[in-house]
């Protein structure tokens, strides 16, 4: 590729955000560059005491409906498409009057803000930009000749190259701002038909796009030899991509993928009922507790796996205090995230360099609606986010027993906590406390069993007699299939079972489950969790 200049003499300026726009409008017009600009902009040019052509002089049209046509014209696409070197697009400039426009500087309507704030359907379309993609698009595709650019973050890079080049663009920033440019407007697009695909109530349009802005370049995948990068969608929910990172290294692709895991977790505990803390490991919880306070919470939710725990991600469910953040950085521990903390709680941190604290202004909502995304070769998985929570099913007991109060408060805990671990999944949870957590086993006997052993070593550790196990309640994401996964559990010391229920042996685990003296109860609601 010849890294080809381009000199710039006319620009052609139209922005919603005008952050930097002076600034970057008076180093233009210093260089000799004309500027073209339209409504708002134009006038903020012009109040800044610049010399500025409206478009309208331009097009010889006045801006009109609204502001809805104002740039598209022919002497505004002819003079962002021609071809400068071919002479049939010189001549056709020449016979209709079309001066050519060699910069062009647009940011969109803020469609995504507008959604974002709740605005009503009307509001939402008429912020719905139609003439800047149109414009940013026909300036990406004539990149030979054309310079684009779409957010001021930009505005220095095309400065210091007409300060290095006499006034002229070079090629290499030409094609990375067009690409740029492209992608903008795809993930606007993007915001758009998603949004109207939810207005209709479209659970599966013939087309679904997706969009993000970067947020961060990572160093590596989930392993040193893959690529990867970390982007925010217009989806503005509490959690790791809405975040401010206080301290630490640089988050991984695991570290964000565990953070997020953990947090959406401890988003099932309501902070107005009871303090909780979810440990995750691997993007699975290695425990999970309530407890009255942080510290509590969290000696609870270490205690199902100490082991596991080492090095693991930390999400609490309101303002991280100092004496919480004493009790968690006594291990090492890679991320805490919070709504919140205090001045105490983040000078205990800072002792610990490494350690990434995150703060995330807020609680995943558990009952929100939404999207998630899986690729599979050649395709996307969609579906709405698993947004069925526990005190909203009904509880259906099936057996002779029906479970006490006790257990049924933390048979609701571990139904809470099995929605967030890798299928199969069974939860056995004590006094509002995980005690041994199987997760994805391709049995769910075998997850029964592997869960009952990490309570075993658990005891141990804790010189306890007896496996925390016994008299427990366990949760199963899914049905029991057979009833051994059952009886796995009741082996283990379990006196109540929740799950799903809808298998076609139901009357037999119901049977087993009564020849035991168990108490379990169905919620109609799986939660399979890939």
């Amino acid at each position: 590729m010849t890294d080809t200049t381009r000199r710039v003499s006319r620009a052609l300026l139209s922005v919603s955000d005008k952050t930097g726009l002076i600034e970057f409008a008076r180093a233009l017009a210093a260089r000799g560059v004309e500027l073209v600009s339209t409504g708002g902009t134009a006038k903020a040019i012009a109040a800044a005491g610049l010399a500025v052509k409206d478009v309208s002089e331009l097009t010889g049209f006045p801006e009109m409906m609204d502001g809805r046509v104002k740039t598209l014209h022919p002497k505004v696409h002819g003079g962002l498409l021609a071809i400068r070197g071919n002479k049939e697009h010189r001549s056709a400039m020449q016979a209709h009057g079309i001066a050519p426009i060699d910069l062009l500087v647009v940011n969109l309507y803020p469609f995504e803000a507008t959604v974002e704030k709740g605005a009503g359907f009307e509001d939402c379309i008429e912020n719905i930009d139609i003439g800047g993609p149109a414009m940013i698009r026909a300036a990406a595709k004539n990149h030979d000749d054309v310079a684009v650019v779409v957010e001021a973050q930009d505005y220095q890079a095309v400065l210091d190259e007409l300060a290095a080049n006499n006034g002229a663009t070079t090629l290499s920033l030409r094609r990375r701002l067009a690409a740029k440019a492209y992608a903008r407007t795809a993930a606007y697009d993007a915001a758009i038909s998603n949004w109207f695909a939810a207005q209709n109530r479209t659970d599966a349009p013939d087309f679904r796009a997706f969009g993000g802005r970067l947020l961060q370049s990572l160093r590596y995948g989930e392993n040193p030899h893959q690529n990867a990068a970390f982007y925010a969608t217009p989806e503005k929910r509490p959690g790791v991509s809405t975040a401010r990172q206080l301290q630490g290294k640089e988050l991984s692709y695991n570290n964000i993928n565990d953070t997020d895991a953990a947090y959406e977790c401890i988003g099932e505990f309501d902070p107005k009922r009871t303090a909780a803390c979810v440990i995750v490991k691997h993007a699975n919880p290695c425990g999970v507790a309530e407890a009255p306070d942080l510290v509590a919470a969290y000696r609870k939710a270490l205690a199902c796996d100490s082991t596991s725990a080492f090095g693991g991600i930390v999400a609490v469910n309101c303002v991280l205090d100092a004496d919480a953040a004493r009790a968690i950085t006594e291990i090492f521990t890679e991320v805490i995230i919070a709504p919140d903390a205090t001045e105490e709680a983040i000078a205990v941190v800072s002792a610990k360099k490494n350690l990434r604290l995150l703060l995330a202004g807020g609680l995943p909502d558990p009952r929100s609606i939404g999207l998630t995304a899986k690729t599979v070769a050649g395709g996307l998985l969609v579906q709405s986010r698993d947004n069925a929570v526990v005190d909203d099913m009904n509880l259906k007991v099936v057996t002779k027993r029906a479970p006490t109060e006790a257990e049924l408060r933390d048979l609701k805990f571990a139904f809470r906590v099995a929605k967030h671990v890798k299928s199969n999944t069974i939860i056995y949870a004590k006094d509002l406390a995980t005690v041994g957590i199987g997760a994805g086993q391709m049995s769910r006997v075998d997850s029964a069993r592997i869960a009952a052993r990490k309570a075993l070593d658990a005891a141990k550790e804790l010189g306890l007699a007896e496996p925390l196990t016994k008299g427990s309640v366990v949760a199963s994401d899914a049905f029991f299939p057979f009833a051994d996964g059952m009886l796995a559990c009741i082996e283990a010391g379990a006196t109540a079972v929740i799950q799903p229920g809808g298998s076609m042996r139901d009357d037999e685990v119901i049977k087993a489950a009564d020849e035991h003296g168990i108490a379990m109860v169905f919620t109609g609601v799986r939660h399979f969790r890939h």
